[in-house]
Protein backbone atom coordinates (compact mmCIF):
# COMPACT_ATOMS: atom_id res chain seq x y z
CA UNK A 1 0.00 0.00 0.00
CA UNK A 2 2.93 2.69 0.73
CA UNK A 3 4.25 1.79 -2.92
CA UNK A 4 0.81 2.24 -4.59
CA UNK A 5 0.68 5.74 -2.77
CA UNK A 6 4.18 6.86 -3.09
CA UNK A 7 3.94 6.29 -6.73
CA UNK A 8 0.34 8.33 -6.82
CA UNK A 9 1.92 11.20 -5.35
CA UNK A 10 4.31 11.07 -7.74
CA UNK A 11 2.35 10.82 -10.75
CA UNK A 12 -0.15 13.68 -9.75
CA UNK A 13 0.57 15.52 -6.26
CA UNK A 14 -1.96 17.48 -4.48
CA UNK A 15 -2.04 20.69 -3.89
CA UNK A 16 -0.73 19.88 -0.49
CA UNK A 17 2.24 19.74 -1.88
CA UNK A 18 3.23 22.28 -3.86
CA UNK A 19 3.52 24.19 -0.29
CA UNK A 20 0.80 27.22 0.98
CA UNK A 21 -0.08 29.80 -1.57
CA UNK A 22 -0.03 27.22 -4.74
CA UNK A 23 -2.67 24.70 -6.05
CA UNK A 24 -6.15 25.42 -7.50
CA UNK A 25 -7.47 26.97 -4.57
CA UNK A 26 -4.89 29.84 -4.79
CA UNK A 27 -5.88 31.01 -8.36
CA UNK A 28 -8.87 32.33 -7.17
CA UNK A 29 -9.60 35.80 -6.70
CA UNK A 30 -9.16 37.40 -3.01
CA UNK A 31 -12.65 38.88 -3.00
CA UNK A 32 -13.53 36.91 -0.03
CA UNK A 33 -12.13 40.86 2.54
CA UNK A 34 -16.08 42.33 0.73
CA UNK A 35 -18.13 40.31 2.25
CA UNK A 36 -16.59 41.26 6.08
CA UNK A 37 -15.99 44.51 5.30
CA UNK A 38 -19.44 45.25 3.73
CA UNK A 39 -20.92 43.87 6.72
CA UNK A 40 -19.18 46.20 9.30
CA UNK A 41 -19.99 49.11 7.21
CA UNK A 42 -23.55 48.39 7.58
CA UNK A 43 -23.10 48.43 11.04
CA UNK A 44 -21.40 51.29 10.89
CA UNK A 45 -24.17 52.96 8.96
CA UNK A 46 -26.78 51.71 11.24
CA UNK A 47 -24.93 53.54 14.18
CA UNK A 48 -24.91 56.50 13.03
CA UNK A 49 -28.37 56.87 11.79
CA UNK A 50 -29.43 55.43 15.19
CA UNK A 51 -27.14 58.43 16.97
CA UNK A 52 -28.67 60.91 14.58
CA UNK A 53 -32.12 59.88 15.15
CA UNK A 54 -32.05 59.61 19.02
CA UNK A 55 -29.51 63.19 19.34
CA UNK A 56 -32.31 65.05 16.68
CA UNK A 57 -35.38 63.74 19.30
CA UNK A 58 -33.42 64.54 22.22
CA UNK A 59 -33.06 68.47 21.01
CA UNK A 60 -36.50 68.35 19.66
CA UNK A 61 -37.31 67.52 23.32
CA UNK A 62 -35.74 69.92 25.43
CA UNK A 63 -37.14 72.99 22.75
CA UNK A 64 -40.52 71.34 23.31
CA UNK A 65 -39.79 71.04 27.18
CA UNK A 66 -39.17 74.65 27.54
CA UNK A 67 -41.05 76.96 26.11
CA UNK A 68 -38.54 80.37 27.61
CA UNK A 69 -35.78 78.76 26.20
CA UNK A 70 -37.19 78.02 22.46
CA UNK A 71 -38.43 82.25 22.57
CA UNK A 72 -34.88 83.22 23.65
CA UNK A 73 -33.22 81.14 20.99
CA UNK A 74 -36.45 82.63 18.21
CA UNK A 75 -35.38 86.13 19.85
CA UNK A 76 -31.80 85.51 19.11
CA UNK A 77 -32.15 84.39 16.08
CA UNK A 78 -34.21 87.57 14.72
CA UNK A 79 -31.40 89.94 16.51
CA UNK A 80 -28.79 88.27 14.08
CA UNK A 81 -30.73 88.41 10.56
CA UNK A 82 -31.37 92.13 11.93
CA UNK A 83 -34.90 92.29 12.48
CA UNK A 84 -34.76 94.12 15.89
CA UNK A 85 -32.39 96.73 17.21
CA UNK A 86 -30.36 95.49 20.47
CA UNK A 87 -32.30 97.98 22.40
CA UNK A 88 -35.45 95.53 21.33
CA UNK A 89 -33.39 92.29 21.57
CA UNK A 90 -32.38 93.02 25.38
CA UNK A 91 -35.74 94.45 26.83
CA UNK A 92 -37.97 91.58 25.03
CA UNK A 93 -34.74 89.23 26.56
CA UNK A 94 -35.20 90.57 30.48
CA UNK A 95 -39.06 90.37 30.08
CA UNK A 96 -38.38 86.84 29.31
CA UNK A 97 -36.16 86.03 31.99
CA UNK A 98 -37.96 88.17 34.42
CA UNK A 99 -41.19 85.73 34.24
CA UNK A 100 -43.15 87.56 31.81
Amino acid sequence: MTMLTMLATQLHPGPWQDGPGHGPASDAPAWWPVFPITFGLFWVAVAVGAFYLIRRRIAANATQADPKAHAQSVLAERFARGDIDEDEYYARLSTLQNGA
